[in-house]
């Protein structure tokens, strides 16, 4: 059976090109920087980001936590807003791999109040507080919102004016950029260095790319080997990562679209509000009926559509470039029977 996959972006399949692409790479081992594949990649995801370098890195957790290993010391502080992808799930990776003590800020719908981060900033040398070591944002939000530049740069004069860099969480950077109308440079120039990925809606199959100035990629070439991200002849990954950036980002406002058509079919149910503001390609809802989670999970499943449970009573359906305007009317139908059926 082909499912009609709702969970996540992160299920998109590669595309024919993309395989082709992979069949044909030119590679090379990557430890000595021998990959002509991987090194296109890299320069031309530094290239559409405006930053000196790049860095291929197996994951978007990877690369966070490869960014604050590489900006930190071990006992510095990070600021994070509390619901962010690096506190909500990424497994405490950060006490782990670069030792550092997370920071959290009450996030406005993703958006850290610049006043806050700057109440949680050690401005003192003082032997019992941990320095602030870098600030982290994200864009876009694991909630589906985008943040607006104006944040970004009121958290950037703080930034500067205490020395503290900051690292972007840009996983879906290019959904960012598609609803902000602007090239995704200009959402990474507030950010010392940007983690962003290629396996979430850009249909390759594994990767994500860390960007940044020279000197810092060339610090976290070290620190990736120790996480294990060498990964010698991956220009075989690269290749569908190349054609993601030169064909795929470019695309996702059919998604956002598929999106918003998607929450104005949900609406139409009387019992399912619509919790949060329909930004890229995401749709989080509330169902307000008597049921069971499983139930209502395994008949979608056997009818061919893949959901997720819902978080803390949220659910989230996700369009994607497999996801077509059938494929939602299917979905909208077989809710309907489900819950008509109760």
């Amino acid at each position: 059976m082909k499912f009609i996959d709702l969970r996540s972006d992160t299920v998109t399949e590669p595309t024919e090109e993309m395989r082709e692409a992979m069949c044909k790479a030119e590679v090379g081992d990557d430890v000595y920087e021998e990959d002509p594949t991987i090194k296109k990649l890299e320069e031309m995801a530094a290239h559409i980001l405006g930053k000196e370098a790049g860095l291929f890195v197996p994951s978007g957790t990877f690369g966070n936590q490869l960014s604050l290993f590489t900006h930190c010391e071990r006992g510095n502080e990070v600021i994070v807003g509390d619901d962010c992808h690096i506190v909500q799930h990424e497994a405490g990776a950060a006490s782990i791999i670069a030792g550092v003590q997370l920071r959290t800020v009450n996030s406005d719908k993703g958006a850290l109040p610049p006043e806050e981060v700057l109440r949680k900033i050690r401005k003192e040398e003082d032997i019992h507080y941990p320095k602030t070591g870098l600030i982290c944002l994200e864009n876009a939000h694991s909630n589906g919102r985008v943040i607006l530049l104006e944040n970004f740069k009121e958290i950037r004069k703080i930034a500067d004016e205490y020395s503290i860099p900051i690292h972007l969480d840009g996983a879906r950077i290019f959904n960012a950029a598609t609803y902000l109308k602007v090239e995704a440079s200009e959402i990474a120039k507030y950010a010392d260095s940007v983690s962003f990925c290629l396996s979430k809606g850009l249909c390759a199959p594994v990767g994500s790319v860390v960007v940044g100035s020279k000197d810092f990629i060339e610090k976290a070439k070290k620190r990736r080997k120790i996480m294990g991200g060498g990964l010698r002849q991956a220009g075989i990954l690269a290749a569908a990562g190349i054609v993601a950036l030169e064909k795929m980002r470019l695309r996702l406002d059919e998604d956002h679209e598929n999106a918003k058509y998607l929450k104005s079919k949900l609406e139409e149910f009387d019992f399912i509000n619509i919790v949060e503001e329909v930004h890229i390609n995401m749709v989080f809802f509330k169902i307000n009926r008597d049921f069971e989670n499983i139930d209502f999970i395994d008949y979608m499943r056997k009818n061919g559509i893949k959901i997720n449970p819902p978080e803390e009573g949220i659910w989230r359906f996700v369009t994607h470039y497999w996801i077509k305007k059938e494929d939602i009317d299917k979905t909208i139908d077989i809710i309907n029977k489900y819950f008509k059926g109760l």
